[in-house]
């Protein structure tokens, strides 16, 4: 029977043929991101998922911080998720700690409770809309690549084996990703909390506030809603050690939530439970020739502070525009080589700012429990710590390396500042930069690449910022010979 093959071609100087495009694995929220962005690009995108077609409403990830909402407002889809979701302007977690967010330096200055589904649902309609091409029910088996190109063993819903090639692949597959495992990368760590257990719910008496959390003891609760009535419940007893196949019914949940918040909330009438354990874990790199990985497939961490699906969707915002420069010819491949160096130490640091909170939650000597509320005090009350705190939770914090001599603004994230053509996420939209510049610039050549800007106010400042809204470049009263050097770097010849 024949196989099934993805290939979209151009042709070499020497009359071959090589493969373009980029397949995806994986159709959680990282891969529909990274698909639909290099589809709007130009760019051919199909997206291997192993799973039927279907949007589970059975997701872990319930939260979307402020830096992801300007990533998904530069795509059009902020406002629409927030209509559906409830906003919250401070985190309240166990030991009084206190996590303002209203202060943020940020349009969002909040994070948004929303169910994972519904975030999927947006950014699947957007990369269908795109022209992504969706294979589901198909199964990676395994990876080759050559210098031109990957290869991926599939297996068809039919059951029988096939092939797509393309120019680059990406793993977004998660935890268990074939792709990672196919190219031979280790994902070290180990199981920080085991028989965590989820349940959605209907409650009699609803929460004081829309996101409930607390550590009392040997227990652990966390209480959010879904928007149709039901409400997710994760809840941990250090004394509950079982394994994930282990019987749950809804007692035990109510048990454990009471330790922890005092009350049950009158939880009735699950259509779900379930049993999970909690893994911290990261690959030792991102990339392996023509083949990457992102979201859980590169890296996994506690639930504690809902910075998972976020730090996926930063991954995707990350690579996507530099694959699709490449492959538009406008980037020298080298660029591929920023991803690992710019993500991969986010990662690690969501790995310890996650676990370092679930590890206070779960404090129970003496020293451990004082530590926790001088720590939860000086989150709390001390300005620097605090920013610092916020910055890494909302993603808002975080800063890529910049080149010795480079202008302090550069790899920084860059607000949704006002220009006098609207805002920079509007200008963002369609995945150019943008280049801010108190004076005119024709951007004639690049258009397909480069929307340029001004000011709305008075700043003279010239500023390159890339389409995951970060500094590119800037310098103070440039003349055109640098502003063109620059963009000839970032975004090739006109």
């Amino acid at each position: 029977m024949a196989q099934p093959r993805t290939t979209v071609t151009t042709a070499h100087s020497d009359g071959e043929a090589a493969p373009t495009g980029v397949l995806v694995v994986g159709s959680g929220p990282t891969g529909l991101l990274l698909a639909g962005d290099l589809a709007t690009a130009g760019v051919p995108v199909t997206l291997v998922e192993k799973r039927p077609h279907r949007i589970s409403n059975l997701s872990r990830a319930f939260v979307l911080h402020a830096r992801t909402l300007e990533q998904l407002d530069a795509r059009d889809l902020a406002d629409d998720l927030e209509a559906k979701g409830q906003p919250l302007s401070d985190i309240r977690l166990f030991g009084g700690l206190s996590i303002r967010l209203d202060t943020l330096p940020s349009r969002f200055r909040h994070l948004l409770v929303l169910p994972q589904y519904e975030v999927e649902k947006a950014l699947e309609r957007r990369a269908a809309d795109a022209g992504v091409r969706f294979l589901y029910e198909t199964e990676v088996t395994g990876v080759g690549q050559d210098a031109d190109g990957v290869t991926l063993h599939v297996r068809r819903p039919d059951g029988e084996p096939g092939e797509l090639r393309a120019a680059y692949a990406v793993g977004a597959d998660g935890i268990h990703s074939a792709v990672r495992t196919s190219i031979g990368l280790p994902f070290p760590g180990k199981s920080v909390i085991r028989s965590v257990v989820l349940a959605d719910v209907l409650l009699d008496e609803q929460p004081e506030r829309t996101l409930t959390a607390n550590a009392v003891g040997d227990a652990f609760a966390f209480i959010a809603p879904f928007g149709d009535g039901y409400h997710r419940v994760i809840a941990w007893h250090r004394g509950r050690n079982v394994p994930d196949s282990a019987p749950l019914d809804l007692d035990e949940v109510r048990d454990t939530v009471r330790l922890a918040l005092g009350r049950d909330y009158g939880m009735r009438d699950a259509r779900w439970m379930s049993r999970f354990h909690s893994d911290e874990r990261q690959a030792p790199a991102y990339q392996v020739g023509r083949v990457f990985l992102a979201g859980d497939a590169a890296h996994v961490h506690t639930p504690a502070g809902g910075q998972g699906m976020n730090t996926g969707l930063q991954d995707a915002a990350n690579l996507s525009w530099k694959l699709a420069a490449v492959l538009r010819g406008h980037a020298d491949p080298a660029l591929l080589d920023t991803y690992q160096s710019e993500r991969h130490p986010v990662g690690r640091s969501v790995l310890r700012s996650s676990g370092g909170i679930v590890r206070l939650a779960m404090a129970k000597r003496p020293w451990t429990l004082a530590l926790r509320t001088v720590l939860a005090a000086a989150v709390t009350h001390v300005g620097p710590l605090r920013r610092r705190v916020t910055g890494q939770v909302t993603g808002i914090g975080y800063a890529y390396a910049a080149p010795r001599g480079a202008h302090p603004l550069t790899g920084r994230r860059i607000p949704d500042v006002a220009l006098t053509g609207g805002r920079l996420h509007e200008a963002l939209r369609g995945g150019r930069f943008v280049l801010i510049t108190p004076g005119p610039y024709d951007e004639a050549g690049r258009k397909d690449r480069l929307a340029v800007e001004h000011w709305a106010g008075e700043r003279r400042t010239t500023v390159l910022v890339r389409p995951d809204g970060y500094v590119a470049w800037a310098a103070e009263a440039p003349d055109a010979a640098r502003i063109e050097a620059a963009l000839l770097s970032w975004t090739g010849r006109g």
